[in-house]
């Protein structure tokens, strides 16, 4: 494989298929991980696996501080909102994800549905 073919390949996954995922191949993917660069070969990663009833538990407890104006407790920051051509660009991207997935601009519940899931790792079965 080709460096070009790993970058035109790459995509982001944002739903997933409810399917259980074998434990061999969750160990075969932390292995890749743990090779990733890292800055000054601090190597700063944790790896925690959670799958079933406790992750149903986080993805409860993060839409329901979510929807309770808790601050998010990120280690990193997320800094300032877009303006400017960012602004018109994170907008024009999400007028076309809406209306490819048929949520209207006036349906407030499925567009925070939408932000929501992300929260809830995008039902990601692990």
């Amino acid at each position: 494989m080709q460096f070009d073919d790993v970058i035109l390949g790459r995509r982001s996954i944002r739903g997933y298929k409810p399917d259980p995922v074998p434990r061999k191949l969750i160990e075969e993917i932390i292995n890749l991980a743990m090779r990733a660069p890292s800055s000054m070969n601090t190597q700063p990663w944790n790896f925690y696996v959670v799958t079933g009833e406790p992750l149903n538990r986080i993805r409860a407890g993060n839409t329901e501080r979510m929807l309770a104006g808790v601050p998010q407790s990120r280690e990193f920051r997320t800094g300032q909102a877009f303006s400017g051509a960012h602004r018109d660009r994170q907008v024009g991207v999400a007028k076309q994800l809406f209306s490819a997935m048929g949520i209207a601009r006036d349906d407030k519940d499925m567009r925070q549905d939408w932000v929501l899931r992300g929260f809830r790792q995008f039902d990601a079965p692990v």
